[in-house]
């Protein structure tokens, strides 16, 4: 199954990030480049990358230069991510190119990506929701509701996994068909953000 193979490359990734716990670890991409594990891997561990950067951000002490470059960085990062989403969808519109979609086949709310986009992050949810379930310096109430919280991620994992199965299964079959947007930013674009294209005098 596809969503078994990725969750389990998302979980290598992030185990592999916190070998080091480092924003500024090089990444050691396991898998053959090119290949779609390596841009799962590679997506992955951007994700964890600035999942720490926004913890990093949040520190009420932090100094005002090092977080506005931290900023800077998330905002690039956010970039890196929708890129590699459009990425994921160009391989998968490929992939299903010659399926001739059924008369009545419909358009789903979201492309395969991006519902794999949401299927990295709970990886991460994950990891993170089960260091606070095994914290030894906090009493048992904050592990009971933090495992609560663990267990709902753990079903949401199974839901979304299933749900992208059923559309792969759904676009292979022609039932569903793909239609993909740029996301078209604005704010990254010096001709289309006001701010930037106007301080050009």
């Amino acid at each position: 199954m596809f969503t078994e193979n990725a969750n389990k490359i998302f979980v290598r990734s992030i185990e592999d990030y916190h070998k080091w716990d480092n924003v500024d670890q090089p990444m050691a991409n396991p898998y053959a480049a090119g290949s779609l594990d390596a841009l799962l891997y590679e997506k992955n561990w951007v994700d964890a990358v600035q999942w720490h950067l926004e913890d990093i951000i949040r520190d009420p002490q932090i100094d005002p230069v090092k977080a506005l470059e931290i900023k800077r960085r998330i905002d690039k990062s956010n970039q890196v991510r929708t890129d590699m989403v459009e990425y994921i969808d160009s391989y998968m519109l490929d992939k299903y190119k010659d399926v001739v979609p059924v008369a009545d086949a419909r358009l789903n709310t979201e492309t395969p990506a991006w519902a794999i986009d949401r299927l990295s992050i709970l990886a991460l949810k994950i990891y993170h929701m089960n260091c606070e379930v095994e914290r030894v310096d906090v009493d048992q109430q904050h592990r009971d509701a933090c495992q609560k919280k663990l267990d709902t991620l753990l079903q949401q994992r199974v839901d979304l996994s299933t749900a992208i199965e059923e559309l792969i299964e759904d676009i292979e079959a022609g039932r569903k068909y793909m239609k993909t947007y740029k996301q078209m930013k604005m704010y990254n674009d010096p001709s289309l953000n006001p701010v930037l294209y106007g301080n050009k005098q």
